[in-house]
């Protein structure tokens, strides 16, 4: 369970800053109880600390019963595109003329340019509280896109930094027609601004941008978890991937909250019971830790929902009627419905293919022949994968280690010496000083700003590579289990 950027509230300053807030949103409606702790909200919830699990969220003051109304935040303190641009005639003219523009991309002007209002503005203290910086895709720079390693994910990450500037060219005009601060025209702006509009926005009906909910994003996230008859074991091979869930269709309700028009309020509800101190959580929807990383900036080290892909030959995709999405291997190491499909089709002979067919997209193993031959091939492809790799699972954990151990040197450079002794390539050439200290005046104190940013951008895009070859390694496991179980059959 992790936060979406939210900082931890380490200092008095940063708790009288919340203590601010909530004083705020009482004004706006927001239920907020000043009887159970100076961090109320509503009845049942508290502000609070989890370190490890999301820094700052919502714990329960008293037990929550699943389904439980938590906290209804109302309209009037919603900030969405319409209620901003009723309010401004100077910023509703100038949009008109700017027809173009996706709600997405209107929605990022309309709050830099509800920022650029500062203390004018009634929702500046809520701005205050807001994260500096995210660490979504569109945010990471070449040293951090490279560290992902895995073609796809370095692909995700070029294309959502090459769509967030073609989207802030497209905007550039109207922001300063607008006339905003120098400072709020930056690409660095537009990045904090989608990352802030990517990371917290809830759905509404109205608008498909969606609203950012004050007080409402203080909640952390848990994924959707797997049917536990999801997981099958060795002995049930021959039905384990008929059970298999491919996403298209989920009865259960994926997030905890919305938008309900008969009491004008943003709702939020409890989804299972929480004894008391226990840290209250929502689920945003079903992602893989890629996608975490690309809307939220942010990994789940154990993701029930994780997907990763390994590169299949032509022919393979050829003789699949399953979109390229759905072949992939889940989080525990098993490959999905789909890929197992598809491979036991493509290792039977082709002029039987037609007769047996209907096996394959059944889900049913075809033989115990094609099942072995599958699943070694999947494994030499996953061990294959893993030793092409200019980084081991075991070295990249070592290096998650240094990164973390980074705030006990005095300097950077103190760090990256020690560090290049252990690890050549990332550290070649000083690429960590580089990026941090490349950009041209910059003070003292903005270039640590910077490198904190680009170091836990970096770590981020470690993490995720290193869950990546945990899965490939759980993988061939997997498939060594499933060899064996029918070897002696």
């Amino acid at each position: 369970m992790v936060g979406n950027g939210k900082m931890n509230p380490s200092s008095e300053a940063e708790e009288e800053g919340v203590k601010s807030l909530l004083k705020w949103a009482a004004k706006y409606g927001i239920e907020v109880s000043e009887s159970c702790s100076s961090l109320g909200l509503g009845h049942c919830l508290g502000v609070s600390c989890f370190p490890g699990a999301g820094g700052r969220g919502v714990a329960a003051l008293r037990p929550i019963s699943k389904g439980e109304l938590l906290l209804k935040v109302p309209k009037s303190a919603l900030i969405t595109t319409d209620f901003l641009l009723s309010r401004d005639e100077t910023l509703s003219l100038a949009l008109k003329a700017h027809p173009s523009l996706s709600s997405t991309k209107v929605f990022t002007v309309c709050l830099l340019y509800e920022i650029n209002k500062g203390k004018a503005s009634p929702w500046h203290p809520y701005f205050l509280h807001l994260p500096r910086s995210y660490s979504i895709l569109a945010a990471f720079g070449e040293l951090e896109t490279q560290a992902l390693q895995v073609d796809y994910a370095i692909w995700a990450a070029q294309k959502a930094v090459t769509k967030a500037k073609y989207e802030w060219e497209q905007a550039f005009t109207l922001m300063k027609e607008l006339k905003l601060k120098p400072p709020l025209l930056t690409f660095r702006a537009w990045i904090w601004a989608t990352g802030t509009i990517s990371s917290r926005t809830l759905h509404i009906p109205w608008d498909e941008a969606g609203c950012l909910c004050p007080v409402g994003d203080f909640f952390n996230y848990a994924a959707p978890t797997e049917d536990p008859d999801s997981f099958e074991n060795v002995e049930n091979w021959q039905n384990e991937h008929a059970k298999d869930d491919l996403d298209i269709h989920h009865s259960q309700r994926l997030t905890d909250g919305g938008y309900e028009e008969d009491v004008a309020a943003y709702c939020f509800y409890a989804k299972k019971n929480y004894n008391v101190g226990e840290q209250v959580l929502l689920s945003y929807g079903t992602y893989t830790n890629l996608e975490l990383l690309e809307y939220y900036g942010f990994l789940l080290e154990d993701n029930p929902n994780e997907k990763v892909f390994i590169p299949l030959d032509l022919d393979m995709h050829s003789l699949s009627c399953w979109p390229k999405e759905s072949l992939y291997i889940h989080q525990n190491g098993r490959p999905s419905f789909a890929l197992m499909c598809a491979l036991r089709l493509w290792a039977t002979p082709p002029r039987q293919r037609k007769s047996i067919g209907h096996l394959a997209y059944s889900g049913c193993p075809i033989s115990k022949g094609n099942e072995i031959y599958v699943m070694k091939w999947i494994g030499k492809k996953c061990d294959a994968l893993l030793k092409e790799m200019p980084t081991s699972v075991e070295e990249d954990k070592s290096l998650v280690h240094l990164i973390d151990k980074m705030v006990e040197y005095e300097n950077l450079r103190e760090w990256v010496k020690e560090a290049s002794a252990v690890f050549g390539g990332e550290f070649g050439d000083n690429n960590i000083l580089k990026a941090a200290y490349g950009v041209e005046g910059d003070n003292e104190l903005t270039s640590l700003v910077r490198t904190k940013m680009l170091i836990d951008r970096w770590k981020l895009a470690v993490q995720w590579r290193l869950m990546y070859k945990t899965v490939v390694a759980r993988c061939i496991s997997y498939c060594t289990d499933i060899i064996n179980s029918l070897s002696t059959q």
